[in-house]
C-alpha cells in the first residue's frame, strides 16, 4: 500500500497515490479523492469540527483493503486506480472565497472526467461542487441527497451558504432540474415546516427514512428513486450527510434518531451507484464528537459500495 503522505501523518485514502490537480498524470488514475476542509456557520449550539472530517477518514482508511467479500467477493482495487488530490485551500475567515475555490477546484476535476469522490466538510459544500458539474453538462443534472434534513433553508441567518442551505441554491440554479433532485431518508422534527414547503413548491421529491423502512425491496426503491433523478437529465450526483443515518450508527453526528441503518445506506448507496453516478460527496463527519472513529470509518465502506456499483455499472454498458 502507498505510504506518501497527504500533510503530516496523513495517509492518501485507500493508499491512493498522491497528485497535483494540474497534473498531466490523472488520466491514468479512475478515481480522484479531495478533501474540502470546509466549517461555516455552526446551526448547533457547539456543535462543530467537521473541517477535521477529511484528516479523519483519510486515517482511518488505512485500516482497510478494497476487497468486499459480501459483494461477490469483489475487489474495488483490482479494478480502480485512486489518486488522492489533496484539499481545497479554504480560507476560515472568507466564505464567498471558499465557494468559488472549491467550485475552481471541482472545475478541474470534472474536467478530467474521472469519478470523484469529495469529503466535507459541512453541507455547504455540495453547492459549487454541483455548480462545477452543471457547467461542464452538456444539459441538466439530477442529484440524491440522502440526509435527515433538507438543508434547503434560503439563508441562515443572513448567510446564504451555510450548511442547512445548499439546496436552496441548488433549486435556484438553472442547470439542475428540480424535478429531478430526490430528497432521501428525510427524518425528524429538526426539520422546520418550510423546508418540506420549499420542497415540494419546487418539485422536488421526498422520501422519508418510513418510506425506505417500510419498502419490501430496499433495492427496488433505489432504482424508482434514481428514475426520478435521471429523467431529463445528463448526470446524476449523490450527495450523503453523516446523519441520515440513526445516532446508533453514526456517534459522532448529532443526535438524529430513527434513522437508516448503515446496512440500508450502503445497499441504496450501491444501488445508486450500479444505475450510474457521475460522482458524489460525503459531508458532516465530526471527529472531535466521535472518540471510536466509527463515523469516519463508514466513510470508507460508503465509498467501496459506491466504486463497487460502478465497477457493475460499466461492466453493464
Amino acid at each position: 500500500m502507498n505510504q506518501e503522505k497527504i500533510y503530516g501523518n496523513t495517509p492518501c485514502f485507500l493508499g491512493a497515490t498522491k497528485l497535483k490537480i494540474s497534473s498531466e498524470q490523472i488520466q491514468d488514475y479512475d478515481v480522484l479523492i479531495y478533501g474540502v476542509p470546509w466549517e461555516g456557520a455552526v446551526t448547533w449550539g457547539d456543535y462543530t469540527g467537521c473541517e477535521l472530517g477529511p484528516k479523519a477518514i483519510r486515517l482511518n482508511s488505512a485500516r482497510y483493503s478494497g476487497y468486499l467479500p459480501e459483494l461477490d467477493h469483489i475487489d474495488v482495487l483490482s479494478h480502480y486506480q485512486l489518486a488522492d488530490l489533496g484539499d481545497v485551500d479554504v480560507v476560515p475567515a472568507d466564505t464567498i472565497e471558499t465557494m468559488r475555490r472549491i467550485e475552481q477546484f471541482a472545475s478541474s476535476v470534472w474536467d478530467s472526467k474521472r469519478f470523484p469522490v469529495a469529503f466535507g466538510g459541512d453541507h455547504g459544500i455540495t453547492y459549487p461542487i454541483v455548480k462545477a458539474l452543471s457547467e461542464q453538462v452538456d444539459g441538466q443534472v439530477g442529484i440524491i441527497h440522502l440526509d435527515a434534513h433538507y438543508d434547503n433553508y434560503k439563508d441562515y441567518d443572513g448567510d446564504l451558504y451555510a450548511r442547512s442551505t445548499p439546496f436552496h441554491r441548488i433549486y435556484e440554479s438553472e442547470s439542475v432540474r428540480n424535478e429531478s433532485i430526490v430528497h432521501m431518508g428525510i427524518h425528524g422534527p429538526r426539520n422546520a415546516r418550510e423546508t418540506g414547503k420549499y420542497a415540494k413548491e419546487v418539485g422536488a421529491t421526498t422520501i422519508s427514512v418510513r418510506d425506505v423502512r417500510k419498502a419490501t425491496d430496499i433495492a427496488q426503491l433505489a432504482k424508482e428513486a434514481y428514475a426520478i433523478a435521471s429523467k431529463g437529465t445528463e448526470a446524476v450526483y449523490l450527495s450523503i450527510c453523516s446523519d441520515v443515518l440513526d445516532f446508533a450508527f453514526n456517534p459522532g453526528g448529532p443526535v438524529d434518531g430513527n434513522g437508516l441503518t448503515s446496512f440500508e445506506l450502503l445497499e441504496l448507496i450501491h444501488e445508486f451507484a450500479k444505475q450510474g453516478i457521475k460522482g458524489m460527496d460525503y459531508v458532516e463527519v465530526y471527529p472531535q464528537q466521535d472518540t471510536n472513529d466509527n463515523s469516519s470509518h463508514f466513510v470508507t465502506y460508503a465509498v467501496l459500495y459506491a466504486l463497487a456499483g460502478n465497477i457493475i455499472h460499466k461492466q453493464k454498458k
